[in-house]
């Protein structure tokens, strides 16, 4: 079996955002032990110019469902970036993975050369499959994977590598 994208990106975004839903739960857990309003870590950031927790998961998930949909060439879902508590956050991450859980392999094959072009208020983005994959989807998928982690990290949780990687199993498909 040749090497495909979808072998790539899938089990590296399902894996973070399964990863993601675990820590929100330790964040609940965290702040009910430690007599805070769960609301304190969710706005937490690291600096002032930074987005807050909340965002960083929302991010995150948005390049998930995004790498997913423009390397098979499907339709993105748009998300109303509304979630306010713990319980919404998990609801955003579940819809992602159920999203990303949809595609199989063939959607990718020749997606390494398909034509990208991501459109943001400020610019317009055109890539190369194989150059969105490495230069866009899974750096800032990551960067906010761990910004998110770092956060938490920061105000306490008990958090280590082991939660950050995964079960150490491999995937958690």
């Amino acid at each position: 079996m040749s090497l495909n994208i979808y072998d790539i990106l899938y089990p590296l975004l399902d894996q973070g955002l399964h990863n993601m839903e675990q820590w929100l739960h330790l964040l609940e857990e965290h702040a009910q032990a430690q007599g805070l309003d769960a609301e304190v870590l969710l706005s937490a950031r690291l600096a002032p110019d930074m987005f807050e927790f909340r965002r960083q998961i929302q991010i995150a998930a948005d390049h998930a469902k995004a790498g997913m949909a423009y390397l098979s060439g499907s339709e993105l879902p748009r998300y109303a970036d509304d979630e306010k508590t713990v319980s919404e956050l998990v609801e955003r991450l579940q819809r992602t993975r159920g999203f990303l859980h949809g595609f199989t392999r063939e959607a990718f094959v020749g997606a390494e050369d398909r034509a990208i072009q991501v459109v943001y208020p400020w610019a317009t983005l055109d890539f190369g499959g194989l150059h969105y994959l490495h230069y866009w989807v899974i750096p800032n998928f990551m960067f906010h994977l761990t910004t998110a982690y770092a956060i938490l990290r920061h105000h306490g949780l008990a958090l280590g590598k082991a939660q950050f990687l995964g079960p150490r199993e491999g995937y958690a498909g």
